[in-house]
């Protein structure tokens, strides 16, 4: 088999967004605009209210996948359809905006650790324009798999050993595994050659190879993106390990983005603001 090797590392960029929360932005900076088919990654972490109270008001998206995960805290969802609910503790939310849908985010508690991640994931021209739809589960439904010094909940894809996750998506195919690793355990994954994969560190450390085959230590909150293969194999240092492994189907498409929205060119963009502005969301 054929190892990944790191071809890029990545450190987060703290910004804010929504009303004024604060975020690490990792996908969706200058250092990675993108790696087809994930548009952004925005990770958020903080005990401070102050930090993430004001949440994410009323705010419109088209053309993509948005996919928000939990590690701690919880946050209620309401969008123009009327649909709400609460994303508790270690639940994911996959949200396929589509032909357009007008959504709020905002924390539901006052106080205490909010943590977890937002990933927005592209979709193919032919389907930009299906309806918004939803696959939300909550912690107790999201598979966890054991192996030596590793323990895998599996959100999206399949392991080499068969567990599944719950959240299907043949557009991009994706991979979204939560992983934690005992302090000097090996984990070896395999991936489909074609797609693009990164990983993302919670806690800890984890060692790796670059293209120059030296080993390589990747660091909490550093993203790295893997080169061709079909094997990622991650060591973890002296501690326990956390971190997330991505991975999708390209869609090898032009990419036309504006704030909320991603189209495939400038028209189909200038289009969606007129949807917007007029209602037809």
């Amino acid at each position: 088999m054929s190892t990944r090797k790191v071809q890029q590392v990545i450190t987060g960029q703290a910004t804010t967004d929504g009303a004024g929360v604060d975020l690490v932005r990792v996908i969706g900076q200058p250092a990675l605009m993108d790696l087809d088919p994930f548009l952004l990654l925005d990770a958020f972490r903080s005990d401070d209210p102050d930090d993430y109270i004001a949440g994410f008001p009323p705010h419109p998206h088209r053309g993509f996948e948005t996919v928000t995960y939990l590690l701690n805290g919880r946050m209620r969802h309401k969008d123009n359809a009327g649909n709400e609910g609460v994303i508790e503790p270690g639940g994911i939310q996959w949200m396929t905006a589509g032909r357009g849908i007008v959504h709020s985010e905002m924390p539901e508690q006052q106080d205490g650790l909010l943590e977890g991640f937002q990933l927005w994931i592209n979709l193919p021209g032919e389907h930009k324009m299906d309806k918004p739809a939803y696959q939300e589960h909550d912690a107790a439904n999201i598979p966890t798999e054991s192996r030596d010094g590793a323990t895998v909940k599996v959100i999206s894809g399949v392991t080499a050993q068969g567990t599944t996750g719950p959240v299907s998506q043949p557009l991009t195919e994706p991979v979204y595994f939560d992983v934690i690793l005992q302090p000097g355990a090996r984990f070896d994954e395999s991936l489909a050659t074609d797609h693009n994969a990164f990983v993302y560190v919670i806690q800890g450390e984890l060692e790796l190879e670059d293209n120059a085959e030296d080993q390589l230590r990747l660091g909490r909150d550093q993203l790295a993106v893997l080169g061709k293969g079909d094997l990622v194999s991650l060591l973890a240092g002296d501690q326990e390990s956390r971190f997330l492994l991505i991975a999708g189907k390209p869609l090898n498409e032009s990419v036309a983005r504006a704030g909320p929205f991603v189209m495939n060119t400038a028209p189909e963009l200038r289009q969606a603001f007129i949807d917007y502005q007029s209602g037809n969301f």
